[in-house]
């Protein structure tokens, strides 16, 4: 059974590509368990630096995965547990041309039909929603990929699929509070 597990995650490395120790990595604490991050610097640098500034300030810690859609994705990083939307600092720029894909287990910013309009929300693609990736052809512009889980997957895909309902106005929102208790920073 071990060598079979050893097998599967050396694939699962394979695919998603080893951690780069130089990349910046946030632990996301959360009240259902932990959520590992690293991010990507040389693809989104625009994007990292805004998240890393929410993530430093304190922003995240306290909020809550306000929008969760089985297969889909799960999203956090705005509001309160009261539904009260966060006081955020200005959007900014789209950074979807950067030829990462909103694939399983990554990490884009959320924004409205403003492409430049994201500020601190932000979601987990729990299948890959490639979809959402910038549009070559048309050059439409998508949602810009900055980072991948890279442990605690298993905590996404369970809130992922918690029970939701419309509350102040909002669809899919967890009946039972998904918290994000603190995201800090983190060094091996």
């Amino acid at each position: 059974m071990f060598r079979l597990y050893s097998i599967i995650l050396a694939a699962l490395m394979l695919i998603s590509g080893p951690v780069n120790a130089e990349n910046p990595q946030v632990l996301i604490r959360t009240n259902t368990g932990d959520i590992k991050v690293e991010l990507y610097p040389d693809k989104a640098p625009i994007t990292v630096e805004n998240f890393l500034s929410y993530v430093d300030s304190g922003f995240f810690n306290g909020t809550i995965f306000h929008r969760v859609i089985p297969n889909f994705m799960i999203q956090g990083g705005g509001f309160t547990q009261e539904m009260e939307m966060k006081p955020t600092g200005d959007g900014i720029k789209n950074e979807s041309r950067n030829h990462l894909h909103n694939e399983r287990g990554t990490l884009a910013m959320a924004r409205t039909d403003d492409p430049d309009s994201a500020t601190s929300q932000f979601f987990i693609n729990v299948r890959s929603n490639l979809r959402l990736d910038f549009d070559y052809v048309t050059r439409k512009m998508g949602y810009a990929v900055f980072g991948r889980v890279i442990e605690g997957m298993d905590v996404v895909d369970g809130i992922s699929l918690v029970d939701t309902a419309t509350i102040a106005g909002h669809q899919d929102v967890p009946k039972q509070p998904i918290i994000i208790e603190s995201a800090v920073r983190v060094t091996d």
